[in-house]
């Protein structure tokens, strides 16, 4: 168990908590969440000690351990990659090393002979002898190659640190588990292991992530950072945003009965607990739920946008047709004779590891870039909207929002383009803003405006959810989904690619592609190599913007 009591932080005047009373207790899997800028990383750091807070404390239940997912890639440079697995255990490690240095002693003592064997003693009750086999097993988990396990973290590449630093965390048994961005640069079979480690992982779990389908495979509980307070409330992500939905409609509905809405609750928890797999994790997930009375869910404070892209005219048969399309940029060819057609009804995912080949795939098709071979053709009846990944030229003016969007609608009307901006929640005088000091979140959502106003009937968006929320990240799903014309997108986010593509588009590293009809997850169970091609990581930008 750990505790926070009376918690507040402040810097300066400002408190980013106050007076946080929460526990975390054995067996549950808390998913942290809240706005950008809540304060998610830094709670996690007040909970590990890394960080004191203004008043208050921290309390863990007494001889439990806590383990932490370490950020500093070079903190370990100079261990092996077991023993940096291994510190995780910090006793056990040094136990290890203690009893090493005894041994190498030339001038053996009666004394040291003593010593040693208190020590092996300790080191066998805290499992000692398995702990090299089990530093493997973790690595081999997350498709560490046993190449790397005696080699010097020094000489290890940054995407396979990461994976040994999380086994350094998960090493152990642990009491207490913290875990900021676990999936970032796994591979997708890496965070499948992960995923069943910590849903059968009997133990304190608390992360934070920005990817929604991990979060709902692992929580049992979220805990919401909203208005400086902490709530924990039954349930995964999907579980709380949509009670929380759901609890908002009801306080809308006056007139409706507490009965009827009691009756609602009960439905609504029902079909949540029933979709429940059957590991111990979501055992105590169903049996929370269960429990769960009306009054226990609040709406959260929240505003989500509100995304709505709707076609001007109705498409045709005839979309886009690519014939041979091929790039190299600096000596990397990119694209190797790409060649594909698509329908009226497709809404294709681009994935892949080389998010370079993406992006200029887009600019092709957008006509910003030249292709070196090849050509494409959209159908006359298309019209198309771009969002680029690097949003930088756009932004480099001193026009305010509501003048530069004004450039791309049919009505020349200010409050008709407020209006898109009020949707994407900028209030009142934020639409006088000046386009060169938006934030990362506020320029996504003005360039999703932009879309929304133009109205075409095929949008290809480059990793639109770079930057946002998790709050604007749902809304967009959202929006996408609904979307009744032609797709084509890159996104990081699990769910939002296998919620809304019916057609998956990989790019290989060597510039080919693998073109299938079907959904994601389909797609990824049927290509072994795929999975662990595709690699989740999320920029420091995302976690800092509004």
């Amino acid at each position: 168990m750990i505790q926070a009591v009376n918690v507040s932080l402040r810097f300066g005047k400002k408190a980013l908590f106050e007076d946080v009373n929460v526990k975390f207790t054995e067996g549950n899997c808390y998913g942290l969440i809240g706005a950008n800028g809540a304060g998610k990383s830094t709670f996690l750091r007040i909970l590990s000690g890394a960080l004191e807070p203004t008043t208050g404390d921290i309390v863990i239940s007494p001889g439990q351990r806590l383990s932490v997912l370490e950020q500093d890639h070079f903190k370990y440079d100079d261990y092996t990659v077991l023993d940096t697995v291994i510190s995780g255990n910090a006793r056990l490690y040094e136990i290890m090393k203690e009893k090493d240095a005894i041994y190498a002693k030339p001038d053996f003592s009666d004394e040291d002979g003593v010593k040693a064997a208190e020590l092996e003693a300790e080191f066998a009750e805290m499992d000692g002898w398995n702990a090299e086999s089990d530093a493997q097993t973790l690595l081999n988990g997350l498709s560490v190659d046993p190449n790397w396990h005696y080699a010097v973290m020094k000489d290890v590449p940054t995407d396979i640190k990461v994976k040994i630093l999380l086994a350094r965390a998960l090493f152990g048994n642990p009491d207490i588990l913290i875990l900021d961005e676990p999936t970032n640069h796994l591979d997708l079979d890496a965070i499948a292991w992960l995923e069943e480690f910590l849903i059968n992982f009997e133990n304190t779990i608390i992360v934070v992530s920005h990817d929604r389908y991990f979060l709902n495979k692992v929580c049992t509980h979220t805990a919401d950072i909203d208005y400086g307070k902490i709530q924990l409330y039954a349930g995964n992500y999907d579980f709380w945003y949509e009670s929380s939905q759901l609890i908002m409609k009801q306080r809308k509905e006056a007139n409706k009965k507490k009965e009827e809405q009691i009756k609602e609750l009960k439905e609504f928890i029902s079909r949540f607990a029933a979709n429940a797999s059957k590991s111990k994790q979501a055992t105590s997930r169903k049996k929370a739920l269960e429990k769960i009375e009306l009054d226990d869910i609040r709406p959260s404070s929240r505003k989500y946008p509100y995304i709505d892209f709707r076609p001007k005219r109705e498409i045709g048969n005839e979309v886009l047709s690519v014939e041979n399309l091929t790039k190299t940029i600096d000596g990397e060819l990119l694209l190797d004779h790409l060649t594909f057609n698509l329908n009226s009804t497709d809404k294709v995912a681009l994935v892949g590891s080389n998010e370079a080949a993406k992006s200029v795939l887009f600019q092709i098709l957008a006509g910003q870039m030249e292709p070196d071979e090849g050509s494409y053709k959209w159908g006359i009846t298309t019209s198309q909207s771009y969002f680029p990944k690097d949003n930088s030229k756009i932004f480099d003016n001193d026009m305010i929002i509501a003048d530069w969007l004004t450039q791309f609608s049919e009505i020349k009307d200010a409050t008709y383009v407020r209006g898109f901006l009020g949707r994407m929640l900028f209030a009142g005088e934020d639409g006088n803003k000046k386009m060169r000091v938006l934030s990362g979140g506020e320029r996504v959502r003005v360039l999703l405006s932009r879309m929304m106003i133009e109205g075409s009937n095929v949008l290809m968006l480059d990793e639109p959810t770079d930057h946002l929320d998790m709050e604007s990240i749902t809304a967009l799903n959202t929006g996408l989904t609904k979307f009744p014309g032609v797709l084509i997108f890159s996104s990081r986010d699990h769910q939002v690619v296998q919620t809304t593509a019916n057609r998956i588009i990989e790019i290989l590293p060597n510039g080919t592609i693998v073109d299938k009809v079907s959904s994601y997850d389909e797609y990824l169970e049927s290509d072994e190599m795929a999975r662990k091609r595709t690699v989740y990581s999320t920029t420091e930008d995302e976690e800092e913007d509004d």
